[in-house]
């Protein structure tokens, strides 16, 4: 929400002195000159991978506790973005529930920050999630790939 974010520029001005503006409605032209991003759900989360930006994916939640346990015990799914879905791993760190904070942003942010060890591994996996959507990425690649991503697995 907007006053999420207005308090975590506030935050890295009065941390760091960053003016970082706030851009809105234009997530290509932006992605395609960032170094790393803050991204919500959703197929943003691909479109920053396929753009080979580092992420780090947060989603504010009510009752963080109980929105983990749902997820944990209830739900049964083991990710939220659409890259660690594909993976099946987590390729990129995602921030919810009682795992969504200031601190916790900006500490896997730092961690992905170009000169990082872990951003080189995240541009890795992005490479191998590019594979698993083949040559051609199209809606009807993905929707195809998301229904079999949800389908119930096995558990042994």
């Amino acid at each position: 929400d907007d006053e999420f974010y207005t308090r975590f520029l506030a935050w890295g001005y009065q941390c760091c002195g960053l003016r970082l503006p706030r851009v809105k409605n234009e997530t290509y032209a932006l992605l395609s000159h960032a170094s790393v991003a803050l991204v919500t759900s959703g197929t943003a989360t691909l479109e920053t991978a396929l753009f080979n930006v580092p992420q780090v994916v947060c989603y504010k939640t009510p009752v963080p506790h109980l929105i983990r346990f749902a997820f944990n015990h209830i739900i049964k799914c083991k990710y939220i973005s659409l890259v660690n879905l594909i993976a099946d791993k987590e390729v990129v760190p995602e921030l919810f529930a009682d795992r969504f904070s200031i601190e916790s942003i900006q500490h896997e942010l730092h961690l992905i920050l170009p000169g990082q060890p872990n951003r080189n591994q995240m541009l890795h996996e992005y490479r191998q999630v590019r594979e698993a959507l083949g040559h051609k990425v199209a809606p009807d690649n993905a929707a195809q790939l998301m229904i079999e991503l949800l389908k119930p697995r096995k558990t042994v």
